[in-house]
């Protein structure tokens, strides 16, 4: 998953070098965190944060088929 969300966040932004993505595991599943640079926010929300909900309909359907939950 981590590697899905970095692609993704990657290509989105203009600051390819600065995105971070991190994984913590908890009860729940996992949770996968972005940091990218503040000038990159926006192209990473989107309009009404429809990108936002984009890359998590990603990862959740990638997540399903490998079984998880994230």
């Amino acid at each position: 998953m981590k590697e899905l969300v970095e692609l993704i966040a990657k290509k989105l932004v203009a600051h390819p070098d600065e995105v971070q993505v991190t994984v913590v595991e908890s009860e729940e599943g996992e949770s996968i965190e972005l940091r990218v640079n503040p000038e990159d926010m926006g192209r990473v929300i989107g309009k009404a944060g429809r990108t936002a909900k984009a890359i998590r309909a990603l990862v959740s359907a990638a997540a399903s088929k490998a079984g998880k939950r994230a």
